[in-house]
């Protein structure tokens, strides 16, 4: 039996991306078994490395260890070490890249070319697309970031969006997230738009999203959260992307616009110009994607 372990920080973002590759990887197998572990400090870290002695020497031990964030690396490589288990990075390193068995690199870090680094089409994530959707189902969702060190925000430009985009029969869903301003929420509800419902952040619970997003035909996501229209995408979705302002050009201004240049997501202003909002030609799931390289690499 395959035994995986998941490393955390305790950082929700980085275990989602572990997740979604052990749970890929269970749905290859699925008598996988999934243990997630606690960062050790740097000095058992240190000490497990040099001697390759665990604390604990109960557990089955694993044949993969995967890890997302900087804080999870020493640990990743001591327990690789004590336990002979190959180790899956899921970002760009801060250490030298073939210390790990396989890194899982977003193509917007450019990193150098070598034979242990897969690139991905950004984070992975836990999303799964729906089998199939109910004739009477919802015609999209809307996923409300906010601003940032790298987008600026607008409130009123992003309900003139809304406007254009929820006009029709079907009935639509909108949440916000942590970022999302007080200001906007107000404002949106004072613009009485047909067909949205709003469920702010705080009234969603664990999985409430994993739930939703697979029924909408379509989603729309402010261009700050690429995370979302990444799990968007995976989960079946054609994705449009609300206009926020740009700060600067970056690793996650380049992710986005790279869907854009695939035309895996289409922005607001050439949504305009076409009232199209297509899906991409090939289904995305790039958690399914790596699971499979993995096994096959890894595992075999």
């Amino acid at each position: 039996m395959t035994q995986i372990w998941i490393i955390s920080d305790d950082k929700p973002g980085h275990l989602n991306q572990s997740l979604g590759l052990a749970e890929a990887l269970q749905r290859l197998e699925p008598s996988m078994t999934v243990e997630t572990k606690p960062v050790l400090s740097k000095s058992q870290a240190f000490k497990t490395l040099c001697f390759g002695v665990r604390d604990t020497q109960s557990d089955p031990l694993p044949d993969v260890i995967i890890g997302a964030g900087h804080r999870t690396h020493l640990t990743l490589l001591a327990y690789k070490r004590a336990t002979g288990a190959r180790a899956v990075l899921m970002m760009k390193p801060s250490l030298p890249t073939n210390w790990f068995d396989l890194c899982l690199i977003p193509r917007h870090d450019e990193p150098a070319p070598k034979s242990n680094i897969e690139l991905t089409d950004g984070a992975l994530n836990r999303m799964q697309p729906r089998v199939s959707r109910s004739a009477d189902a919802m015609q999209g969702m809307v996923l409300i970031g906010g601003p940032s060190k790298h987008f600026g925000w607008d409130d009123q430009a992003i309900i003139d969006q809304l406007a254009a985009i929820v006009d029709g029969e079907k009935p639509w869903l909108l949440t916000t997230s942590r970022r999302t301003p007080a200001s906007f929420l107000s404002q949106l509800r004072a613009a009485d738009l047909p067909n949205l419902k709003i469920v702010p952040f705080e009234e969603t619970g664990p999985g409430w999203l994993g739930e939703h997003l697979p029924d909408a035909e379509q989603c729309w996501v402010s261009g700050d959260s690429v995370s979302m229209v990444f799990e968007a995408l995976t989960a079946g979705c054609a994705v449009g992307i609300l206009d926020v302002p740009q700060q600067s050009s970056n690793r996650i201004t380049r992710g986005l616009q790279l869907l854009i240049d695939d035309q895996k997501v289409t922005p607001f202003s050439r949504w305009q110009q076409s009232n199209a909002l297509p899906c991409p030609d090939s289904p995305f799931n790039e958690a399914a994607r790596c699971a499979d390289l993995v096994r096959k690499r890894l595992l075999s």
